[in-house]
C-alpha cells in the first residue's frame, strides 16, 4: 500500500481517503473523549449506549461532508425499548446527542431494540430558504445497515459502513463507490468490499487510519487526507431558554411559579436543567 499523505493520529477525528486508481472514496472516524462526554452521567444501559455510540460515529462521518455553515440532525425514532436516538452535528464537527429508552433494556438484535420506526434527517445550512428534511423507514439489522440504506437512498451511490462502540470508543469506516469506478476498475468496488468485511471491531477502535487501511487494503494506492477534529459541544444557552419563556407569556410563567415555586426547563439533548425563580422570571419580562 502506498500512502500519499500521513499526519499524526488524533483521538477524535474524521479522516477522509481516496483510492486513487479505483474512484472509491472513504473515511475513518474515531471518537474517544467526545463519545465519553456524550454518555457522561446518563446511565445508559449497555445496548442503548452501543447504538448511540455507533450512530455518533456515522453522524461524524456524514457531517464531515457539510460544506457550508449549518447544522445536521439525525433522529432515529422507534417503537421498541429504544425509543429515540438523536445526534446533532455542525460543519465544524461539534457534536451533541442523547438516547431515550424504556425500562431495563437488555441485549437484543437491533430490530428488536428499535422496532418499527423511521430515520429523520434535518439539514439547516446557509443558503437554504428553510431546513431540508428527509424521512426513511428503518431498514436494516444494524445501525450501519440502516444508514447504508439511508445514504444509498439519498445519494444514489453504493455505500458500505462498518461501525463499533463500547464504553470507551466509538469508531467506524465509510466506503462509497463514485460514478466512474467501474470504468476505472470493473472489479474494484467488489474487491474493496470483500477486504473491508474482514475488519474487526478492535481494529476500528484501536488502529490509526494509516494502520487500518494498510491492514485492509495492502495492494491499493490510497491518498490519505488530514484528519478533521471532532469535539463535544453542548454549551449552556440561558438567552435561548429565556426567549422561550417570554414567548409563553408572563401570565403563564407566573402560574407555574405559583404552583411549583420555580420554573424548571430540562434540556434533554444536553442533560442540563435550567431553573428560574420568581426574581429571574420578573427580570425576564421587565427587560423585554
Amino acid at each position: 500500500m502506498r500512502v500519499i499523505l500521513e499526519t499524526p493520529i488524533a483521538h477524535n477525528f474524521v479522516r477522509p481517503f481516496l483510492f486513487e486508481e479505483l474512484d472509491i472514496r472513504g473515511a475513518c472516524v474515531r471518537l474517544h473523549e467526545v463519545w465519553q462526554a456524550l454518555q457522561a452521567d446518563r446511565g445508559y444501559p449497555a445496548p442503548v449506549a452501543r447504538l448511540l455510540g455507533e450512530m455518533s460515529a456515522v453522524t461524524a462521518l456524514i457531517g464531515a461532508n457539510l460544506k457550508q455553515p449549518g447544522r445536521m440532525s439525525f433522529q432515529l425514532k422507534g417503537q421498541g425499548p429504544v425509543q429515540l436516538l438523536v445526534l446533532d452535528c455542525d460543519e465544524r464537527l461539534r457534536m451533541r446527542g442523547m438516547a431515550r429508552s424504556e425500562g431495563n433494556v437488555e441485549a437484543a438484535a437491533v430490530p428488536d431494540l428499535l422496532g418499527h420506526g423511521q430515520l429523520a434527517l434535518t439539514l439547516d445550512v446557509a443558503g437554504l430558504p428553510q431546513p431540508y428534511q428527509s424521512l426513511v423507514p428503518l431498514d436494516g439489522d444494524s445501525i450501519a445497515a440502516i444508514f447504508q440504506h439511508f445514504l444509498e437512498h439519498s445519494e444514489q451511490q453504493p455505500t458500505r459502513l462498518f461501525l463499533t462502540a463500547d464504553g470507551q470508543t466509538a469508531a467506524g469506516l465509510f466506503l462509497q463507490k463514485l460514478p466512474n469506478a467501474d470504468q476505472r476498475d470493473a472489479d474494484g468496488w467488489n474487491r474493496v468490499q470483500v477486504l473491508a468485511e474482514t475488519v474487526r471491531p478492535e481494529e476500528l477502535a484501536g488502529l490509526s487510519a494509516m494502520q487500518l487501511l494498510a491492514r485492509l487494503f495492502p495492494e491499493e494506492d490510497v491518498r490519505l487526507y488530514d484528519p478533521r477534529p471532532v469535539t463535544y459541544h453542548c454549551p449552556e444557552d440561558w438567552p435561548k431558554v429565556g426567549a422561550m419563556l417570554r414567548s409563553l407569556g408572563r401570565e403563564e410563567c407566573e402560574a407555574v411559579l405559583r404552583e411549583h415555586g420555580e420554573i424548571r426547563i430540562h434540556d434533554e439533548i444536553c442533560g442540563r436543567d435550567y431553573r428560574f425563580d420568581a426574581a429571574m422570571v420578573a427580570a425576564l419580562f421587565d427587560q423585554a
